[in-house]
């Protein structure tokens, strides 16, 4: 067991969408963040890592991510998706920057991850600069948990310090990646069981789950609820109807064309809010593994209390992100640090 005192420092941020424009207030919350059983939190991994070997680290990576926000608006749900997926294949180590060779096939090209994952230009974009400035310093895997943090930011969500000092693994393999990520079909028990395995609980199983909140799908990832649901030639019953009618206009049966996208929270797609905690509560959850939250009383009250209170959600939600970016981390001398996130020293 373990208890830590996490400092958020948020950031409320007015969108236009047409227009990107942003301006701020800033404000502290203090909260604890109680028991962390497995992950490893003895790994040396402190706020503020490159404060001197680095000054201008989060800062750049910053830089990037808005850039890339402003080209791409899905580029913060993909970055923030990219972290999740790397935290929970080795550890946050930055694998899933690695790319494949002919050797070996990457977790970047497992079929869960590719082609939905995006944002890798922004992470080598970044590394380009801080190799400029301080050559061999910064690992790909604090970037990549810099710049998840700073895509809730872009997207009106509580910013978050993000301790650093991790160092970049040296083996990415599909088949983990696979075995590993979990499924937009797990139900309930399945989910809990495969947070648990990663150190984190079933209520931080259903916080995380609210990075739902932004970003998009492809609707081969939830079609089969669509149509002939368990061989009924029917939608999923747990799904609304209107909702149902409306994407199987969006994805018609028997599609294969992976460009057929929706947005995951259709109200606000690019606002880290609690819509997607509302959606459930009324049977409009896009996947099976966001409307099975309903389906267990400890998860649902979770919902219920999620959809209420937006504050508290984002204040659960910062902690859980930090406690997951914690997962199996590599640190002191062990991996190395990347000079091209795509490819191993």
């Amino acid at each position: 067991m373990c208890v830590m005192v996490l400092q958020v420092r948020s950031k409320v941020l007015k969108m236009n969408l047409k227009t990107p424009l942003y301006s701020s207030v800033s404000f502290l919350v203090l909260f604890w963040v109680i028991s962390c059983p497995s992950v490893q939190v003895e790994a040396q991994l402190n706020v503020g890592f490159y404060s001197e070997s680095c000054p201008s680290a989060e800062q750049i990576v910053k830089e990037e991510v808005m850039n890339g926000f402003m080209s791409n608006n899905g580029i913060a749900p993909g970055l923030v998706r990219m972290h999740f997926h790397d935290c929970f294949v080795r550890g946050c180590d930055g694998s899933v920057l690695i790319d494949s060779t002919s050797s070996n096939t990457a977790e970047k090209d497992s079929v869960v991850n590719n082609p939905s994952l995006r944002g890798f230009n922004v992470i080598d974009n970044a590394k380009t600069r801080l190799e400029s400035q301080c050559a061999g310093v910064v690992s790909c895997a604090d970037i990549l948990a810099f710049a998840a943090r700073d895509s809730i930011e872009i997207t009106r969500g509580l910013a978050y310090d993000v301790p650093a000092g991790r160092r970049d693994g040296r083996v990415s393999l599909a088949s983990e990646a696979l075995q590993d990520i979990p499924a937009p079909t797990l139900n309930v028990d399945q989910l809990t069981q495969n947070f648990a395995n990663k150190g984190l609980t079933q209520e931080e199983m259903v916080t995380l789950s609210g990075s739902h909140t932004i970003g998009r799908s492809h609707c081969t990832s939830f079609d089969s609820r669509l149509y002939n649901f368990n061989g009924t030639n029917e939608p999923d019953p747990t799904l609304d109807p209107t909702y149902a009618a409306q994407l199987q206009q969006q994805c018609p049966e028997g599609s294969t064309d992976a460009s057929l996208v929706v947005p995951m929270d259709p109200r606000t797609p690019f606002v880290t809010d609690v819509n997607y905690y509302r959606d459930i509560l009324v049977n409009r959850g896009l996947f099976t593994s966001d409307q099975t939250l309903l389906t267990n009383s400890n998860t649902a009250s979770e919902v219920n209390q999620n959809a209420m209170s937006q504050s508290l959600w984002m204040q659960k939600f910062a902690a859980a992100m930090v406690k997951m970016g914690r997962i199996d981390v590599v640190t002191g001398t062990s991996g190395e640090i990347r000079t091209n996130c795509r490819v191993i020293n």
